[in-house]
């Protein structure tokens, strides 16, 4: 009596032309009466990344979406939809985290996505059908599965470098899995209704061993050992997973797993093997130093590709029946976590999240390096150099994943591009500013002159090139020369009192800073007032005196006159008057005077009391009596 198939065989993730129809005929024609059934093809997990969870990224392909979804472990969000070509079936990332290749069933092309913007930058042409895809360890050439003619299947191998195919190998019929050795030389090919695994020589392109045995059929997925020792083949329709010797390119084991195997992955120290089962709904996880099954872990509907998180904590399963994300505890294998995806999510992989600073502080410092800088951004806990005009930094330090201290290395005057390397890949991070040093001011001479201002001094010190002021206190100079990087001249200018104030030089590096070897004092201005004899008459019985006084103050150390000062003029004790100098420095005012004071003192005094920066003047002139 002919079986009926479990209905989860025949399911919405099927492919379309060759993948579902001919590929189910030619199924049922090889493995007769038993009713074969074609499983999703096992999506790869491709081990392409770096060790920080927390900076990497999941790429899934979603089959009827016509996209790939960029999956943050760190976040638990969707960093980016890519839309590709139609029915996108396999997902591999190139060994530098740079690229990920997306073979598109439906327009026998590969999309090229850029991981660090998440866009597709390219176009490649294969042959039909394109289904597993796999990239050499050195990233020279990708590998591509594909449709040749009925009963036949073939590899297209990609130049990296061109994006070209030059050359198709043969293999068995409809390859579902391929996967290279860690040391390049050798391709697996699961082929699945040929029920056998092709191995070419890479260097040659030529098949030189078909792996094959009644009870492992319908191969759907493959895993390689770290160590290269071992390949691990799900065989879909025996419900159990080939364990391959490549010394010897024979099947050492087959062990019985669950239902339907779909996509297999091994954890990075190659411990353990966790293999979908698409009929059974679960992940059976395979010790495979005993080559036993020591936990079945339950997850979404129809999981098809599985993915090992290169910190070996995580493990990725598609459940394509369900269109999420299973996210299982490798400590604990229990389902942690479940991520919806894009339409019938179906192969894996993982690349190192682009590195983004958005912050570069401070932005400026002296030429001669040293200034501790802190870059923060995302995904940057893999940062492995900073470079400032090219010139790479010292001390580089990962605080986290958000920030990362760097010390600026020596480099000249001028503004510099700052870049970042993490995971692989070199992204912009900012500009940064050399400045010259701050002028400083070690010594000036004279060090002091009078408030009129005039004094010419020559200033020392040190980064004195390219000034642009020169102040005393709050004044600036009234000229200055920079003579040389170590000394100024400068005149000073006029105070508006005496006392000690700083000396600073302004350069487009900054200020000096004021100590005590820029100070400079000055001191208020020499006066002088002159006053000349008064003639008086006075009448017998006249008991005061009108007198018409004047002097005139000069600002001896200018000579110039002293407009707007107070004068005050007095006889003996008396104060006949004040007045207030004119333009001309003369004061001039009249009072009247008793007679017997005037005849007591036959003279008077005019006094002027100082300012801040002019000293104090006296003068005496007589009194003459006349008639």
């Amino acid at each position: 009596m002919a079986l009926v198939p479990d209905s989860r065989t025949v399911r919405p993730t099927g492919r379309r032309r060759l993948r579902r129809s001919t590929a189910a005929a030619l199924a049922t024609a090889v493995l007769g009466a038993l009713g074969a059934v074609l499983p999703a093809a096992a999506a790869q997990a491709d081990p392409a990344a770096q060790a920080d969870p927390a900076s990497r990224l999941v790429y899934i392909a979603n089959l009827r979406g016509n996209s790939v979804t960029a999956y943050d472990p760190a976040t638990g969000t969707v960093a980016a939809t890519v839309p590709v070509g139609t029915f996108p079936e396999g997902v591999a990332v190139s060994p530098d985290g740079a690229q990920a290749y997306v073979t598109n069933n439906g327009s026998d092309s590969v999309s090229v996505i850029d991981t660090t913007t998440n866009t597709v930058t390219g176009t490649i042409a294969v042959g039909r059908l394109p289904g597993p895809v796999s990239f050499a360890p050195d990233g020279a050439h990708a590998y591509v599965g594909r449709f040749v003619s009925p009963g036949v299947g073939g590899v297209d191998v990609i130049d990296t470098a061109t994006r070209a195919v030059t050359a198709t190998v043969p293999v068995g019929n409809q390859p579902f899995a391929i996967g290279v050795t860690p040391d390049g030389g050798r391709a697996y090919v699961a082929n699945f209704v040929g029920s056998s695994v092709s191995v070419i020589d890479t260097a040659t392109n030529t098949v030189t061993t078909t792996i094959a045995r009644a009870e492992a059929r319908t191969p759907s997925g493959l895993a390689i050992a770290p160590d290269g020792a071992h390949v691990y083949v799900t065989n879909f329709n025996s419900n159990n997973l080939s364990v391959v010797d490549t010394a010897t390119d024979t099947i050492a084991a087959i062990v019985p797993v669950g239902g339907g195997p779909a996509g297999v992955t091994l954890s990075p120290d190659g411990r353990y093997a966790y293999v979908a089962n698409e009929n059974a709904n679960t992940v059976s996880v395979l010790d495979t130093a005993s080559t036993t099954v020591v936990a079945t872990v339950p997850v979404g509907s129809i999981p098809t590709a599985a993915l090992a998180d290169p910190d070996g904590g995580t493990v990725y399963v598609t459940n394509g029946g369900a269109n999420t994300l299973s996210v299982i505890d490798t400590a604990t294998n229990t389902v942690t976590g479940t991520v919806p995806t894009g339409n019938t999510p179906f192969a894996l992989a993982t690349a190192p999240a682009a590195p983004a600073v958005t912050a570069l502080a401070p932005d400026h410092g002296p030429t001669a390096g040293g200034t501790t800088v802190t870059l923060t951004g995302r995904h940057l806990a893999g940062t492995r150099a900073v470079t400032f005009g090219g010139t790479p930094a010292t001390a580089v330090t990962v605080v986290n994943s958000t920030t990362v201290t760097a010390t600026a290395p020596p480099h000249a005057a001028g503004t510099v591009a700052v870049t970042l390397t993490a995971a692989g890949r070199t992204v912009a991070a900012g500009q940064y500013t050399y400045q010259d040093p701050a002028p400083t001011v070690t010594g000036i001479a004279p060090d002091h002159g009078p408030a009129a201002g005039g004094t010419v001094v020559t200033l020392t010190g040190t980064h004195l090139t390219g000034a642009t002021a020169v102040t005393f206190g709050a004044g600036p100079a009234t000229s200055f020369t920079v003579d040389s990087d170590t000394r100024i001249t400068a005149t000073a200018p006029a105070a508006s009192s005496a006392g000690t104030v700083d000396v600073t030089v302004t350069t487009p590096a900054g200020s000096s800073t004021a100590t005590a070897t820029d100070r400079y004092t000055y001191t208020r201005d020499t006066t002088r007032l002159t006053a000349s004899p008064l003639l008086l008459s006075i009448a017998p019985g006249q008991l005061s005196v009108n007198l018409n006084l004047s002097a005139t103050l000069t600002d001896t150390t200018t000579g110039r006159p002293v407009a707007g000062a107070t004068i005050t003029f007095t006889v003996g004790s008396t104060t006949v008057c004040t007045a207030v100098t004119g333009a001309n420095g003369t004061a001039s005012c009249t009072g009247a005077c008793p007679v017997l004071t005037v005849l007591l003192n036959l003279g008077y005094t005019a006094t002027y009391a100082g300012a801040p920066n002019l000293q104090p003047a006296t003068a005496t002139a007589g009194l003459i009596r006349v008639g």
